[in-house]
């Protein structure tokens, strides 16, 4: 039996609790949350109403607030914490890591202040001495449909030369009815493709509170996906991935659903609202309002263009208007459709 330890008890973490303890691979599996009053009442209800209701969780799962209980003697580690916490909270579990722990980073979205993908902080963390053991899970997936059992299809990625049987093994250890995965040696796509389209998400989100029409919309997501194309390959990612269910897949999913925290904000903002109004009536994290300043940044360093993440930004961050940034994107210079 294979002992899993999943860390963050928001909507994701929860519901890959639930999914995996429905895998004809019979697994251990702890859910850690930060907040002991949240951990309390997960056990008390067996439902997790703060960040995932109406998803019964099985009595199999143990809820914890103690890291080191969630942490004892599990082969596989689940990663499912915002971005902006992992490096606070693996500081606090690498006492209980065990050495040969796999880690699994199920976080769409970049390090704030380094830049970083989540893969290379958590590589922070392991021992240099052994082989790397870090898998990425992305796609297109919703938590509460995932939880309860709709068809979801997803990515786990891995390094091919350094971990070439990890993302089989997690491929293998995660299926479960509903729950597909597909295998990808392309973790900076995966990792890129998952952090960029929350920003598009969130423009797109602008473009319903403006009022604005379905062609806006597909205007954005299309171009929005060009975008993302052009800073992960020039990074060096494989455009594959870009048309993937990391990228269009997810892009897709995120863009047009009311169900993306990402593209409520963005609809809120278009409708008006005040960025810190907006964060301050939810304690859910939307990825992509931490994600714009750090993608300019890599988009700098790399000479590339991101027209959409620097409106975005700017809506976000320096008070743009939403219908004033639409409009600096319509009118920029004209150019060819592979630009």
């Amino acid at each position: 039996m294979t002992k899993i330890a999943i860390l963050g008890a928001g909507s994701w973490g929860t519901a890959l609790s639930i999914i995996l303890s429905r895998s004809p691979r019979k697994h251990e599996i702890a859910l850690w949350a930060r907040d002991a009053e949240l951990a309390k009442a997960i056990v008390n209800s067996s439902e997790n109403k703060a960040y995932l209701p109406g998803c019964e969780i099985p009595k199999s799962v143990t809820v914890t607030s103690h890291l080191e209980e969630a942490l004892a003697q599990v082969s596989i580690v689940v990663s499912a914490i915002p971005s902006a916490h992992v490096r606070a909270v693996f500081t606090s579990a690498l006492a209980h890591l065990r050495g040969d722990a796999i880690i699994v980073s199920a976080t769409k979205g970049l390090e704030p202040a380094t830049q970083l993908r989540m893969s290379k902080v958590l590589e922070l963390f392991l021992d240099a001495t052994l082989p790397p053991r870090i898998a990425v899970l992305s796609g297109p997936s919703f938590a509460a449909e995932a939880a309860r059992g709709e068809p979801t299809a997803v990515v786990v990625a891995a390094d091919p030369v350094d971990a070439p049987s990890l993302a089989l093994s997690i491929q293998t250890e995660f299926a479960a009815p509903g729950f597909r995965l597909y295998t990808n040696n392309d973790v900076l796509g995966v990792e890129l493709a998952g952090a960029m389209k929350n920003v598009i998400a969130i423009a797109a989100g602008a473009c319903e509170g403006l009022g604005l029409g379905s062609n806006a919309v597909a205007a954005l997501v299309t171009r929005g996906l060009a975008e993302m194309s052009r800073l992960a390959v020039a990074l060096g990612a494989k455009p594959e991935t870009l048309a993937g269910l990391a990228g269009l897949g997810d892009l897709v999913l995120t863009c047009t659903s009311k169900q993306s925290r990402n593209h409520q904000v963005g609809a809120q903002l278009g409708a008006g609202k005040k960025l810190s109004e907006i964060l301050a009536a939810t304690h859910t994290v939307a990825e992509g309002v931490g994600t714009t300043a750090p993608l300019l940044a890599l988009a700098r360093q790399h000479n590339v263009e991101l027209p959409i993440t620097e409106q975005v930004d700017a809506i976000l961050h320096h008070g743009r208007a939403p219908r004033e940034a639409i409009r600096e994107i319509m009118e920029r210079p004209q150019r060819r459709e592979s630009a």
